[in-house]
């Protein structure tokens, strides 16, 4: 078949964009065309809170992307509908995430709709954002309406997305494929040199941006409780802060915990993917709200243990006390999930639960997923 998937993607960074070209990728294994189309402009500077939108990775040579929406320009997004409208693409793939992008990619469907063959296909990351605006109401209905099926990477996120469709379209959730194009793992003690830090410690990795709904806050407060019975630990916080970094800085010296601190405030290229993952002992997620994450597949991907908290998806994914813990998002139980592995030794038991579990999350489960979906609609 021909697909187009209308998102973000190269030059762009971030797991979105990710998430797209690995898609991307494998629908073309699999032998159907498929056309990338990303933004000229995705967000305004002003409403952008890191240092940089762009990636200094080079550009993909083995994918078709070609940079032609305007989030910002009404007049760009009919041009945009009339192009794929004019390719007929047996499948648009719009990738959802804020309702930001409503107006542009309901307008975009609308027109598209018109050809009689395109069907428009929502693959949707978050139908309500972790910090909530005005903007969900009043834009994710018309998106909604305008789009012929859904796949989520969770059943709470089509839970999210039932509030708002009343015609209740085809959905489907197919949990988060590994990313598995980081490259090969890296030893722990390789890891370790080439990051600068001591090998003989144990090292909790918080993982991706800094934003107040992943629960920093929690993690070092957690941290704090368990200092004194877990002196080899350590926590290396890698990932550009998306709000005020002062704020965790005294938090970390009011709670002592300056040198067991490693905090690399910057965007982690896809390079160094191996060497955190490889370092850590284990990955930790203290969200406060959530949907799903591709931290949780780049560790699976790694072979790495888990500690999340139950909200959102993550529950679906990580198996308490098999691959990690799932436990509230809460400081005091964090805190003992911590204790528990250490101290009990876990790591072993739980890698080889990872290992089993890998299978399931393939690429062409996903795709396996998207394309029975279309069939529903044809």
């Amino acid at each position: 078949m021909r697909i187009c998937i209308l998102g973000t993607a190269y030059p762009y960074r971030g797991g979105l964009a990710t998430f797209n070209e690995r898609l991307a990728r494998q629908l073309t294994k699999e032998g159907h065309k498929v056309n990338v189309l990303t933004f000229t402009v995705q967000y305004p500077d002003f409403l952008f809170p890191g240092k940089t939108q762009y990636t200094s990775d080079p550009a993909p040579t083995d994918l078709s992307i070609k940079r032609c929406l305007n989030a910002c320009n009404p007049i760009n997004w009919i041009q945009v509908g009339k192009k794929i409208k004019k390719d007929r693409p047996d499948i648009l793939i719009t990738c959802y995430w804020m309702a930001f992008f409503a107006p542009a990619y309901s307008t975009i469907q609308r027109i598209v709709h018109s050809n009689r063959h395109t069907r428009c296909i929502a693959l949707v990351h978050n139908m309500l954002p972790h910090e909530p605006s005005l903007l969900d109401k009043l834009f994710a209905p018309c998106f909604v309406k305008q789009t012929d099926a859904f796949i989520a990477l969770s059943d709470s996120v089509i839970a999210d997305i039932e509030s708002f469709d009343k015609q209740h379209k085809p959905k489907v959730a197919s949990p988060h494929p590994i990313y598995d194009h980081y490259g090969e793992r890296v030893s722990k003690q390789e890891a370790c040199r080439q990051l600068n830090i001591e090998s003989d410690n144990d090292y909790m990795l918080f993982f991706g941006l800094v934003r107040a709904y992943k629960g920093l806050d929690l993690l070092l407060d957690a941290f704090h409780r368990v200092k004194e019975q877990l002196p080899q630990l350590r926590l290396i916080i890698a990932g550009e802060f998306y709000e005020d970094e002062h704020k965790y800085r005294t938090q970390i010296d009011q709670l002592q915990l300056s040198d067991r601190i490693i905090l690399r405030n910057e965007f982690i290229p896809d390079s160094e993917m191996p060497l955190y993952f490889g370092a850590a002992d284990i990955i930790v997620q203290p969200y406060k709200t959530a949907t799903q994450s591709g931290v949780t597949q780049v560790a699976f991907q790694f072979e790495k243990p888990m500690l999340v908290t139950n909200v959102g998806g993550l529950a679906e994914i990580v198996h308490h006390g098999k691959m990690g813990y799932t436990v509230p998002p809460s400081p005091q139980p964090i805190a003992e999930a911590i204790t528990d592995y250490f101290t009990c030794h876990r790591q072993t038991l739980f890698t080889q639960y990872l290992q089993q579990e890998k299978c399931k999350y393939g690429w062409d489960r996903f795709t396996a997923a998207l394309l029975s979906l279309y069939k529903k609609i044809q």
